[in-house]
């Protein structure tokens, strides 16, 4: 059924499917990497974790009704997704003041954002995933306006689902990071993953941090807390 190794990026592999040219398979890797890559290791098994997390994501929004290229798991590591064309887009949804934002324009750490902060980064390795503007973003990709702005209302639509999924198992959600891609039939959806990599997660009662700033703040063992936040969810579901 996996065809060859269409693009590898951090944390994940693209392959195509055999005789599929409308479906891909998405494989998690064991990769962690934080500063744009500076800072990389490797963790046995963290591709399971993402990957599983990131399903039960990807499905709770399903039944919201917020479509994603997300079709199903196939393994522990990996999903059978829609082929979509990644808009080179990193959409940021703030709730809580936390990460580069505290450093780039020195909001105090823990301010609350009410309305959310929306913010967009030009997904480019070579220029460090720069914050843009929405002018920036018409320019950079071939999306219309009236679909920067579809994405901007999903994102934050996904933010409500997203903050009340996790605080059903005791986690705030800080802020956290998404991709859209443009399906076969040129409607652009969700894509790539939602996982304790891409959202900053704070334990409700401790405030302790349970997402990929264990790694990158050197703050205890990322394979643990992973575990913990999908079994919370397990216990739920």
């Amino acid at each position: 059924m996996k065809g060859k190794l269409l693009y590898e990026g951090k944390a994940k592999q693209v392959f195509e499917v055999e005789g599929n040219d409308t479906h891909l398979i998405l494989s998690y890797k064991n990769d962690a990497t934080a500063f744009n890559g500076q800072k990389k290791a490797q963790f046995v098994g963290k591709g399971r974790y993402n990957n599983l997390i990131s399903a039960k994501v990807f499905e709770f929004l399903k039944s919201k009704g917020v479509e994603s290229h997300f079709e199903r798991s196939l393994n522990d590591t990996e999903q059978f997704v829609q082929k979509t064309r990644i808009v080179p887009l990193e959409v940021i949804v703030r709730n809580i003041a936390a990460g580069s934002i505290t450093r780039r324009i020195g909001i105090p750490e823990k301010t609350v954002f009410n309305p959310p902060l929306v913010e967009l980064c030009y997904k480019n390795d070579a220029f460090g995933d720069p914050v843009i503007n929405d002018d920036h973003a018409l320019i950079l990709t071939d999306i219309t306006k009236e679909e920067l702005d579809d994405i901007k209302a999903t994102a934050l639509t996904i933010n409500e689902h997203l903050k009340e999924f996790f605080l059903g198992v005791d986690l705030t959600l800080a802020d956290f990071k998404i991709e859209f891609g443009r399906n076969q039939e040129g409607a652009i959806i969700l894509s790539d993953e939602v996982s304790p990599d891409t959202c900053r997660l704070w334990d409700t009662a401790t405030g302790e941090k349970m997402d990929k700033d264990v790694f990158r703040e050197d703050l205890g063992d990322l394979l643990d807390v992973y575990d913990k936040i999908l079994k919370r969810l397990e216990a739920v579901q």
